[in-house]
């Protein structure tokens, strides 16, 4: 299961990963995400934000999007045509790479392999954030420390993009777009879920536990209505 591996690769990963330290040097103001808005400028052709445009800039090797542009480009996906985030995509090798997620003081080649995978999966979904980390952790591992810094950036604005959306309260819900994604968020700011609870309005909460001390408790709120919202639209016999 997609979201099981994470934990895995995430104890492989960790100098890939974002601290709450480095989320902390990108300044963001918290506010609300408006769909409607970011619906019109990205399917727009004429507008700065549309869609092809920003996935050609996120998939270039420089960092000149803004901070509105990897809002827009998070958000925006829920109204691209191939949305879907309960979509389980696999490809040739998972099973081999996914073994590579166990080991330590991995070889070139198997650096080259877990890389490859990552290039497959996030083709197939450019905000896959478990991918970006290992994609990060493998150019790290072979000393591409310039291209590893770039996907770094991304990935480090990609959350703050989604943690710019509310304060992971009950009043101020994440909102993500993808249910892996409220694992994700938790895990990079150093908890471990423990419970996952379905609350009325399209609200998730997560119990989760400090990693490095388990007495340390919270709980973590997300906003899915969104999510759910498109799914419903698209496939319908599935709701």
């Amino acid at each position: 299961m997609k979201t099981q591996r994470y934990f895995i690769s995430l104890l492989l990963t960790v100098v890939a990963s974002i601290s709450f330290m480095t989320m902390a040097q990108y300044r963001f103001e918290v506010r609300e995400v408006d769909f409607d808005k970011i619906k019109r400028e990205t399917l727009d052709k004429g507008s700065r934000y549309y869609y092809p445009k920003l996935v050609r800039s996120f998939k270039s090797n420089d960092t000149i999007m803004n901070f509105e542009a990897y809002r827009e480009l998070y958000y925006g996906f829920v109204f691209q045509e191939d949305y879907n985030p309960f979509r389980v995509t696999t490809f040739e090798g998972e099973d081999e790479v996914e073994e590579l997620y166990y080991r330590q003081n991995l070889t070139r080649e198997e650096c080259d392999k877990i890389e490859a995978y990552a290039v497959m999966a996030l083709d197939n979904n450019l905000l896959d954030i478990d991918q970006l980390n290992n994609y990060i952790y493998a150019l790290k591992q072979k000393k591409k420390y310039a291209r590893a810094a770039v996907r770094q950036y991304r990935l480090d604005k990609l959350v703050a993009a989604i943690m710019s959306s509310g304060r992971g309260t009950e009043a101020e819900p994440w909102i993500v777009i993808f249910p892996e994604h409220e694992y994700n968020i938790i895990n990079l700011l150093g908890y471990v879920a423990k419970e996952h609870i379905e609350m009325d309005g399209g609200i998730d909460c997560i119990k989760a536990v400090k990693e490095d001390d388990n007495s340390k408790t919270k709980d973590f709120y997300f906003d899915v209505a969104k999510m759910l919202q498109e799914t419903a639209r698209k496939f319908p016999e599935d709701f």
